[in-house]
Parts: C-alpha cells; structure tokens; sequence
C-alpha cells in the first residue's frame, strides 16, 4: 500500500534528507509535496488531502500546531520531527504522537512510518492530532492521556487517574470509576510524562496527590479508594513538599 505524503520543514537540507531517506528506506512513502513554512503547507494539505504528514515542530513564523490548527478539518496522521524539547515532548506523548528526534535516525524514521502506516491500513479511530490540539489549551490537569494497551487505546481524562502501578513491563493505571487499565509502558514514561498533581512515592507508584486521604508517619499513604501505598524514603521528601 502506497502512503501519500507531505513533508513541511523550514530547512532545505532537512527536507532534501527527509526525502532521501524516505525513497530508500520507506518506499511504501509516496511525497507529494513539500513546504517550508505554514503559508505553504497549509494549501498542499488542502490541496493534495495526504494521508501522512512529517512536520518540524519549530519553524518560523508559526509552528506545527498552528498547522494543525488551520488543517483541522482534513484528517491525516503526522509524525513530528522535533529537536528536544521537554514541552514538546511531553505534549506529544500525552497524545500517543508518533515522533523523531532531530538529527533523524534512520531506524527510528522506520519504526516511526511502520506504525503510521499500520493505524491508516486499519482505519484507526484515533484523532491525535485533535486532542494534542485540545489538550495544549488545557491546563495539565484537565488534558486528556492517550494510553495503549494490548487491546487497542484508551482515551481518559488525567484528573480520573488516581494512581499509577509498575507490573514488569506494563503499567496498571486505576481510575476514579473503579476501573483500571494495563497499558504497555513502564511507569518511568508516566514519571516523565505526568506533572503536578502527580508525584511518584515509591519505585513502583505514582499517586495524584488530590486523592490522598492520609498519611502516617510510618510511611504509608492513605488514598480515595482506601488503598495504602509505601512512601520510600527515596521520595518521601518530594512527597511532603506537595503539603507543605
């Protein structure tokens, strides 16, 4: 299957890599067009209705989310191209983005277009694009947290998260309905990922610091759902810095 796509990068040496790269490694890739800033980008989308899209966060005169912006009405996946950046990142991880860091790899750039390619054969019902739009509009505690699992995705709301918990390789996140999801990723990507009101306790817990009912001097951690959590020493400081 052939994927039609659109490149947007301010820098000609990017896009002639970008390129390059793409015609040898990802020949199911087929450009259609390219742009180097959102004046352009915004009509070839239009125009050419892509199915991919890989566009550099920063560039001037507007960004990559003023691109989604103004092409929110056409429906493509994206993979975004970013040099590091802790803003960026967190953002585009909340939304399940898929993204390359800059300068690119080239097996990242593989595993990048394999897993776009994969959600658009399968017709997969997940606008990320939308709730990375809606959710830089929102303050953390209210934005939305993509989270895979072995099913497929779950959509939820970081507030109904009360607490987050290692098991191996996956992570058991419990909600506010009584409910809880295995995800597939281990707790440092939410320890990385997740701000305040959340603050990890214990190598193997996360808690949102609004659910705590009590806490002993033992060390345990009482929550809305009367579940107890150790406090390691290792945290504990952080930990009582939220209630100081």
């Amino acid at each position: 299957m052939k994927i039609k796509a659109v490149i947007v990068d301010d820098e000609l040496m990017a896009r002639e890599v970008l390129r390059s790269y793409l015609t040898k490694y990802c020949p199911q890739v087929e450009i259609l067009g390219e742009a180097e800033n959102i004046t352009q980008a915004v009509p070839i989308i239009a125009d050419k209705q892509p199915q991919l899209v890989f566009l550099d966060v920063e560039m001037p005169f507007g960004n990559a989310f003023d691109v989604l912006e103004a092409t929110k009405d056409f429906s493509y996946e994206t993979i975004f191209i970013t040099a590091f950046s802790q803003y960026s990142l967190q953002a585009l991880n909340k939304s399940a983005s898929y993204y390359i860091l800059k300068p690119i790899d080239i097996q990242e750039l593989i595993v990048a277009v394999n897993k776009a390619a994969e959600s658009i054969e399968n017709k997969e019902a997940l606008n990320r694009n939308k709730i990375l739009l809606e959710n830089l509009k929102l303050k953390p505690e209210k934005q939305q947290l993509i989270l895979p699992t072995l099913q497929g995705f779950d959509v939820v709301k970081t507030e109904d998260i009360i607490r987050l918990q290692a098991d191996g390789n996956f992570t058991q996140v419990y909600l506010t309905d009584g409910s809880k999801k295995m995800v597939c990723r281990f707790l440092k990507h939410f320890d990385d990922l997740l701000e305040s009101p959340f603050v990890r306790v214990h190598r193997s817990h996360i808690i949102n610091t609004r659910f705590v009912k009590s806490y002993h001097k033992s060390g345990t951690v009482t929550l809305s759902d009367d579940t107890e959590i150790e406090v390691s020493g290792s945290f504990k400081d952080n930990f009582l810095k939220v209630f100081s």
